[in-house]
């Protein structure tokens, strides 16, 4: 190709912006050509160590996930919480950093916001948007790892459940694929145990530490009629006693408001006694909320149990 043809090419006109160095180069582009064009103040940058992006401006987080590929080469897989962003996963902790997988035997290091993990397990990749991503058990318990606060890491596991991405037991199979430690199987277990939020973690964590009788997590009851009745966030089945964790803002406006008495008549109309604690209060007051379930399940002892059922 001609001096200056490349100027014309495919490549460069209609392809990504985001290009590997050594194919500009195929294209008969000179090497000091490319770092003359990424040097400050020049028409393009050089995201990572020969990857080009053929624009002056601040990368896009879609071109960052793209150079962070193309920087770590042949079935380089996306993962962690630029990851999860493809499934749609909301509770995410805020990072600059792109996870990437790459074979065991690759040499390849990190760079920049670019974090290159070699890995014996790489996954079966799952292409979202073009990008080849790993499946979202793997994702999240990747995403953990590098994840210092621990309700960040059980708000993730909690919404990858709670929305269906993926089983409790699919990311206890992940946990222990990985051999991981002690404190990830400790933010799963309350997963595990049905806990679909943080505070509702908080809420079995705190049950778990009592000497309470047995309660099931986010299950259905129905009346005798076989009515749906609600799906309180604890419910004792021996006693028949519902234990919502109910934030303000989840309850806040007129239609949660609503909503809130139509289930609390719900429970009173079907004999259930109803126990409603703030998410705060399991930290700040712990004690005197076990105080409260006990009191609560001692006023439902001095019944006869409602005839009301799990779904």
């Amino acid at each position: 190709m001609r001096r200056g043809d490349w100027a014309r090419h495919p490549l460069i006109t209609t392809g990504s912006p985001v290009i590997a160095a050594k194919q500009l180069e195929a294209i008969g582009m000179a090497r000091s050509t490319i770092s003359r064009r990424c040097e400050p103040g020049g028409s393009w940058r050089m995201l990572l160590p020969g990857v080009v992006l053929l624009q002056n401006g601040e990368p896009t987080d879609e071109q960052k996930i793209q150079a962070a590929l193309l920087h770590a080469g042949e079935d380089s897989i996306l993962t962690g919480v630029r990851a999860l962003e493809r499934y749609g996963l909301r509770n995410l902790p805020d990072t600059e950093e792109v996870h990437v997988l790459v074979p065991a035997e690759r040499s390849v290091t990190d760079s920049g916001f670019a974090h290159i993990e070699r890995s014996r397990r790489l996954p079966s990749a799952r292409v979202r948007s073009g990008i080849p991503t790993a499946p979202v058990p793997r994702a999240v318990l990747d995403a953990a790892r590098r994840t210092p606060d621990r309700d960040s890491v059980t708000a993730m596991m909690a919404e990858s459940v709670q929305r269906g991405f993926c089983l409790p037991r699919s990311l206890a199979d992940e946990l222990d694929e990985a051999r991981r430690g002690r404190s990830l199987r400790n933010a799963l277990l309350p997963i595990l145990g049905g806990a679909r939020s943080v505070a509702e973690a908080d809420a079995w964590n705190l049950w778990q530490r009592s000497e309470l009788p047995a309660c099931r997590w986010n299950v259905k009851i129905f009346d005798a009629n076989g009515n749906y009745i609600a799906q309180p966030d604890g419910w004792c089945d021996e006693l028949a006693v519902a234990w919502e964790i109910d934030s303000l803002g989840y309850h806040a406006g007129e239609e949660g408001f609503r909503d809130t008495l139509a289930r609390n008549a719900r429970y009173t109309a079907a004999g259930i006694v109803v126990l409603q604690t703030l998410p705060s209060r399991l930290r700040s007051e712990p004690g005197k909320v076990l105080a409260e379930l006990q009191a609560a399940l001692d006023s439902a002892r001095l019944r006869p149990r409602p005839d009301v059922r799990l779904g």
